[in-house]
């Protein structure tokens, strides 16, 4: 029925050798981290759900197939992102664990078979599943005590969410109330807050009305709603929610069945799905998905898959959990809905690394809720095999995000008489000649330092919050700042006075002499930090601090070379030559000199605080540990703060610089990696021990 992109997915990364995996797994876990953050706190998603989901997917089977290569940044091992930091966090006495997905029928019955085996004996023929629709919202966890709602939070990292019960309260669904009989003293109830279709368009228009921006699509504009701090703007927009799950019960008996507990909830008030069924044995699961999804254009409201859950408690409790997720449940993603619509122009832009990439200017069209009018194209390659050509009818697809996706051309009588798209022999930018390396499918502007739109990109990299955190360098004064040609590369940003600032639009003395302070601030930024901020190709955040902490000093990290470099855990072949070839360029060195020239410090991190004349050494320090299964009192976290405050160092995965395996219940593959390689395996107490 669906799934043939998972599938190729599944067949390249199956093919895979250990060599060309562990690079693409350290491509892959920065930039799933990167859209992680756009899409949970910054609402300012950049790709769609289903490539989201594919490049997931094309990591799980990796780190599958190598355990070892499995990073402890690894988005596989963590539920969602941190809270925005403006509210008050809101703590889940139980974990919101997000689900694993499925693309085809055929995944659908490698799941009921998976879960028949873990079952074994007690494995009914056909298992009672309840199938969902899956909202396209935001998840909530609301509290009730004797019936009363008292809070009410986002899911957050599945443990700790924001509080948001000020705009809870504004949602006219979400009864205040509770009636009815067998009400628990104390209840934990799980669900969606979303726009419905109309309400979410009658929304848009009022905006467009008042010269205010339209919101990009419903998802987006009900997470940013409901973590506004004035509640009046929530009461002001219509959001709905229905709810999908149970948390904590406490002082109630419910019926042991998840589909009656949830009608249970509705009974006393709460809303649910009317659209909520079950299904005995996995061929009636696939047929109601089926249905499900013929419905799809129709609802009142969007969603992009349907939720099937074991509908037996006692066997949901059987089956138990991994990491992130419970083994009883698994969400089926539908694949984006497609339109036609005419490709009126293919432009070039630049970006932060010099890749030059094709962009699909698109007659506007509504698809998933927004209109669209631009799509990447991702490279010539792409291009060619598509055979795009300027005035053809294409499809395209939308799973809800931002940015579109061209799938094919509608086949006209006209095709054949229209030209291919000519690729750029220069820089549409700055006119310097473009090359394409070998092996390589992009194009580049070899001129990183003066072509405006690299400057532009990664001057607003440089002062993002994930890099220096220049707070009020956004993108409208960087464009200006660069325009004017006050700054031509990432080192003027410090020559900059307030009186220079003033030359911008809409920047007054008080702005202007606060950005200044927030450059003069961002100079005493920690060393892992200011390294990410060069925008070094393959360096991220974690690879940074990796780097960091292992060399302690910029000019140890530049003087490194690709052997030392390799010895960084994390750190493979490819990442250990872009960071010698940007330090060996003359150019990179110069912008890094004068940076330091203007005050930016690079801090040296400190060795190690020596032990105290006659204590010994803890027996954890400068030893390398990996955690693994359920502990018993910690949390991994905790775990992880305790063994690195000491001196010790956590890892993802096992390999021969292992010192100690911590395993807990449903250790796993790495406890069958570590007693393979005779590291030595623990358990919490033996930890604890150590600790102290």
């Amino acid at each position: 029925m669906y799934g043939q992109d998972a599938n190729e997915v599944r067949r390249r990364a199956d093919a895979m050798p250990l060599e060309a995996a562990r690079a693409r797994i350290e491509e892959l876990v920065p930039e799933l981290i990167r859209h992680n953050q756009l899409y949970h706190v910054e609402d300012a998603a950049e790709i769609d759900d289903r490539s989201y989901d594919l490049l997931y997917r094309e990591l799980e089977i990796l780190e599958n197939r190598f355990p070892a290569l499995v990073r402890e940044d690894s988005p596989t091992l963590r539920v969602g992102d941190t809270p925005v930091p403006e509210l008050t966090p809101f703590e889940h006495r139980t974990p919101m664990l997000s689900l694993s997905n499925a693309f085809s029928d055929e995944e659908m019955r490698d799941f009921d078979t998976r879960l028949k085996r873990i079952l074994g004996d007690d494995a009914p023929e056909h298992i009672r599943y309840s199938v969902e629709p899956k909202l396209d919202g935001l998840a909530l966890n609301l509290i009730y005590e004797d019936g009363k709602l008292i809070a009410g939070g986002t899911r957050g990292n599945g443990t700790t969410g924001e509080d948001v019960t000020h705009n809870v309260r504004t949602i006219r669904a979400i009864p205040e109330s509770l009636s009815g009989e067998g009400l628990p003293r104390r209840l934990s109830v799980r669900g969606e807050v979303f726009f419905p279709t109309g309400g979410f368009l009658r929304m848009n228009e009022a905006r467009e009305a008042k010269g205010v921006k339209r919101f990009e699509n419903p998802r987006n504009a009900a997470a940013g709603t409901l973590r506004q701090l004035n509640p009046t703007v929530a009461a002001g927009r219509p959001l709905t929610f229905l709810a999908y799950a149970l948390g904590e019960v406490e002082g109630a008996l419910l019926p042991g069945a998840h589909t009656a507990q949830i009608d249970t909830v509705g009974s006393w008030g709460i809303p649910v799905n009317s659209l909520n069924r079950t299904a005995n044995g996995i061929d009636e699961v696939i047929a109601a998905i089926s249905e499900l999804g013929a419905k799809r254009d129709s609802l009142p409201y969007e969603i992009d898959g349907a939720v099937v859950k074991v509908d037996d408690l006692a066997l949901q409790a059987e089956l138990g959990f991994v990491t992130r997720s419970p083994r009883w449940a698994i969400a089926f993603k539908y694949p984006p809905p497609r339109v036609h619509t005419i490709l009126e122009k293919v432009a070039f832009q630049v970006g932060r690394t010099g890749a030059i990439t094709p962009v699909a200017w698109l007659a506007p069209v509504r698809v998933g809720g927004v209109t669209v009018s631009r799509a990447t194209l991702h490279n010539e390659d792409q291009v060619r095999r598509l055979d795009l050509r300027e005035g053809d009818t294409v499809a395209i697809e939308r799973s809800g995000d931002v940015i579109p996706k061209v799938v094919h051309v509608v086949p006209d009588e006209g095709h054949a008489d229209r030209a291919p798209v000519d690729f750029p022999e220069a820089c549409p930018e700055c006119n310097t000649p473009a090359s394409r390396e070998e092996g390589q499918a992009v194009l580049r502007c070899p001129n990183t330092l003066s072509c405006p739109a690299q400057v532009r990109a990664a001057i607003r990299f440089f002062g993002s919050r994930r890099a220096m955190d220049i707070d009020g360098l956004g993108e409208k004064v960087v464009d200006q700042l660069v325009e004017l040609g006050l700054v031509r590369r990432v080192s003027d940003l410090f020559a900059l006075s307030a009186h220079d600032l003033t030359m911008l639009d809409r920047m007054g003395k008080r702005s202007a002499e606060k950005l200044i302070a927030a450059i003069e601030a961002s100079k005493k930024q920690p060393l892992e930090r200011a390294l990410a901020a060069l925008g070094i190709s393959e360096v991220g955040e974690s690879t940074a601090r990796d780097v960091a902490r292992h060399f302690r000093s910029l000019d140890a990290i530049i003087a490194a070379t690709e052997e030392q470099l390799i010895e960084v855990d994390g750190v493979g072949a490819i990442v250990a030559s872009k960071l010698v070839a940007f330090f060996a360029d003359e150019g990179h060195r110069a912008e890094v000199m004068r940076l330091r020239e203007f005050g930016v410090e690079f801090p040296e991190i400190a060795p190690p605080a020596p032990e105290d004349e006659g204590s010994p050494a803890s027996p954890v320090a400068g030893q390398v540990f990996v955690l693994t299964g359920t502990l018993p009192t910690l949390k991994r976290s905790e775990a992880k703060a305790r063994i690195e405050a000491v001196g010790g160092k956590v890892t993802g995965s096992v390999s021969k610089k292992t010192d100690f395996l911590v395993a807990g219940e449903a250790a796993g593959s790495k406890l069958t990696k570590a007693t393979s390689l005779g590291v030595t395996v623990i358990d919490e107490a033996t930890l604890l021990e150590m600790l102290a």
